[in-house]
């Protein structure tokens, strides 16, 4: 039988994704927030969206680096839930890629340097046609939107796993977040070996 360490995703694993996590949701509240700012206070936002997206790429990186290298791998089952779980996280990681790609060709499409926290970084290309400009901001849109959507059934199935199914999915991501019986049967075996 394996243990709780066993079944659950490594520590660096877990903060890689919840710090993915954070950082969608923060960049996704800034770009959707700007609209309502007077013109100079929508520049400062839309930096810190700029910067921020280069601290997700690098995120990114690392997060699918440590995956193919030393990250745990849990094993999944052959179900079709499982399947299309498997499918929707390598979905998310493409639309990740996606959304920083176009986000980076969106201000350099845009004749605007990108700002990393005051650090200017000018394009590499030469102008590029309004229409492009506008396709690419169209592309980084659905993919900003498809990441929220993919993102929100990925929860709400974590959520039905752990409260309907109680099976100890949304743990391997929470180790140390032990589910009552969990817990209970932890004590029950610890105070027989007393």
């Amino acid at each position: 039988m394996k243990t709780h360490e066993e079944s659950s995703y490594d520590r660096m694993t877990i903060v890689l994704h919840w710090l993915t996590a954070g950082l969608v949701l923060f960049q996704f509240a800034l770009a959707m927030i700007w609209d309502f700012f007077p013109r100079s206070e929508r520049q400062v936002i839309i930096v810190a969206h700029t910067s921020f997206g280069i601290v997700l790429a690098a995120v990114l990186l690392a997060r699918l680096l440590w995956r193919a290298t030393a990250g745990r791998r849990l094993e999944h089952g052959s179900s079709l839930p499982d399947r299309a779980a498997k499918a929707a996280h390598h979905v998310l990681y493409a639309l990740l890629v996606a959304v920083v790609v176009f986000g980076v060709l969106l201000r350099w499409s845009g004749h605007s340097p990108l700002s990393f926290f005051g650090l200017v970084i000018a394009s590499p290309f030469g102008p590029m046609p309004h229409i492009a400009h506008e396709i690419i901001g169209d592309l980084h849109d659905f993919a900003a939107w498809s990441i929220i959507v993919i993102a929100m059934g990925h929860a709400c199935a974590a959520l039905f796993h752990h409260y309907m199914l109680r099976d100890g999915v949304l743990q391997r991501m929470l180790p140390n977040l032990a589910s009552p019986a969990r817990r209970v049967g932890r004590y029950a075996q610890e105070g027989a070996t007393k």
